[in-house]
Formats: structure tokens, sequence, C-alpha cells
């Protein structure tokens, strides 16, 4: 968003949810100061307001030098690791990994190793390109973004380049692998132009329902 986030503020103050999930890429540029970007975010997280707070992870844009700014403004930063949030006696788990696409930070096998078996798992990751090990370590639901959907795509929102190691499928909208239901986020930015084409921006609802 390039309007300071007055349209994202004004979209997501309309919204109904219980958890918010940001999957990393918190700035437009690679490089450069912070101090914006957390100005940004404290206009932004008013309207984030919700009764099982927000979570957030790294990605490629980011540093850990970030991390405690955005901590501070209420960001609980999940860095390999996960949480756990509470419902009628049970459990869903958020499992939170670092960047696997450029750092390749990521660490499945320590992020969730705090998690007993035939948990529920939310697997929250910057890119789509770790969908074998996440099947591996048993997650059900896996949320991410970092492609913007392709941002410039043909018509039927058709990627042109997806920047990622994984198939065209996975890197825009509900997917399915071997079972695991994931989502690929569009996100409410861009990346290397401020243009996109044939790929409007989205912030996604997911509404969870029990399987018994």
């Amino acid at each position: 968003m390039h309007d300071e986030g007055k349209t994202l503020v004004d979209l997501v103050q309309g919204l109904d949810f219980d958890l918010c999930v940001i999957t990393g890429d918190y700035r437009f540029h690679t490089a450069g100061i912070y101090q914006p970007v957390l100005n940004g975010m404290k206009r932004l997280l008013p309207a984030l307001e919700c009764k099982d707070g927000i979570l957030g992870i790294l990605g490629n844009h980011d540093y850990l030098e970030i991390v405690p700014g955005l901590e501070d403004i209420g960001i609980n930063m999940l860095l390999n690791e996960s949480i756990s949030i509470e419902r009628e006696e049970q459990k869903l788990w958020i499992t939170g990994v670092d960047d696997p696409h450029y750092y390749e930070v990521h660490d499945l096998e320590k992020a969730t190793q705090t998690i007993p078996d035939d948990e529920a798992i939310i697997l929250l990751a910057h890119s789509p390109e770790i969908l074998k090990e996440a099947l591996q370590l048993g997650a059900d639901y896996y949320l991410c973004g970092h492609t913007h959907g392709g941002q410039v795509c043909l018509p039927g929102g058709i990627p042109v380049i997806t920047n990622a190691r994984c198939k065209r499928r996975y890197t825009s909208g509900a997917w399915e692998y071997h079972g695991m239901k994931g989502y690929t986020s569009r996100g409410t930015g861009s990346s290397g132009l401020p243009v996109r084409i044939f790929c409007p921006p989205e912030v996604t609802v997911h509404v969870l329902r029990s399987g018994g």
C-alpha cells in the first residue's frame, strides 16, 4: 500500500476475526532503516485488535533487528516456535518459522518440538516452498505469502513469474498438497515495482470449523 496504509486500515476495520497473522515482508525494500515501517505498523495495529492477538513471522525483506520493535508495538513474533490457542479445552497450535526462501533459516523440527502428537497445527511460513517438510511434520493448514500472487499476471490471475521454488499451483490462493490444505495470499503490497496487473491485493479471512 502506498497511501500510508489508509486503504488497508479502512479495509480491516470492517472485518470480524479472532486472530491476526502476518506472514512477513513488512516493507517494500530489502534494505534501509526500519523506523518508517514501525510507524506504519503502529497506525495499522489498532484496526487489528482481536481476541487472540497478532502473530507475525519474518520474510526475506526482514531482519532480526526489526523483531524487538514489532513486539514492542504488540505483534507476537514467532521465530521457529509455536504457540497454542485454547477453545473448549482443546488446543490449536500456531507454528511460525523463519524465512525459507532467501535466508533458508526455517527450522520446522525445532518449531514443533513442544507440540504433542495428534494436535492440530497451523503453519505460518513466508513462502510456500517447504510443502514437503510441512507435510512430514504434520501441519494441517499452511498459510503463507511471498509471491504476491505473481503481482503481474495474465488474464485470469495466471502468474508470469512466481519467485518461488514450487509448482505454480501453490503460489496463489487455496491449494491442497497430499491432504494438507494451504493458502498463499496475494498480500496487500508489492515488490520490485508498485504495480499489479490482473492480481489485486487481498486480506483473507479463514474460518476454521471442528471436524468432530
